[in-house]
């Protein structure tokens, strides 16, 4: 475990970027140095002109993904979805969740307790539709997902209300 003393990370807003201090060279870094930088030199890789997305998605996946709209209800493929894996963002391919923390909301759309990780989904206010709601943005590629409600069950109390369509699944193989 690394001290908070030791850690020295600027998050700037306004350009929406996390830097870190330069390294001491790469066999000094420590292994959370490490997957970071190897994480924000891929990150590039998913800063792609609107016509380039368009060029990627589906338009159904567009619309959702980069213009943050939203699937209809009882739609999407993956809601019913009970297999073993792991939902990756359709935009990037980034691991956002675990078929682990997937639950029946009732809701229509796919649920999750958490993210695969700390870090892999971004949270925003969203005030749009006269609402005030937490959206919820893959940290890669910044794809809109949907939204975070605080009506889930234990241990979080969380609700990952996401669009099926802004989800990839890869189904767990018996190997």
């Amino acid at each position: 475990m690394v001290p908070w003393s030791d850690v020295d990370i600027t998050v700037s807003p306004e350009v929406g970027r996390l830097t870190l201090p330069p390294s001491r060279g790469y066999h000094n870094r420590r292994p959370w140095q490490t997957r970071i930088h190897k994480w924000l030199k891929n990150m590039s890789d998913y800063e792609k002109s609107d016509e380039e997305w368009r060029e990627q998605l589906t338009p159904e996946q567009y619309a959702v993904l980069r213009e943050k709209g939203t699937e209809r209800v009882f739609t999407g493929p993956l809601n019913d979805n009970k297999a073993t894996g792991t939902y990756r963002c359709a935009g990037c391919g980034a691991e956002l969740f675990t078929s682990t923390d997937k639950f029946d909301s009732g809701s229509g759309w796919p649920s999750f307790t958490r993210p695969a990780e700390d870090g892999r989904v971004r949270e925003e206010r969203d005030t749009s539709h006269g609402m005030v709601r937490t959206e919820a943005l893959c940290a890669r590629c910044d794809g809109h997902l949907g939204h975070v409600f605080p009506d889930g069950p234990a241990p979080t109390n969380l609700r990952y209300c996401i669009n099926s369509i802004a989800l990839d699944f890869d189904e767990e193989t018996g190997d």
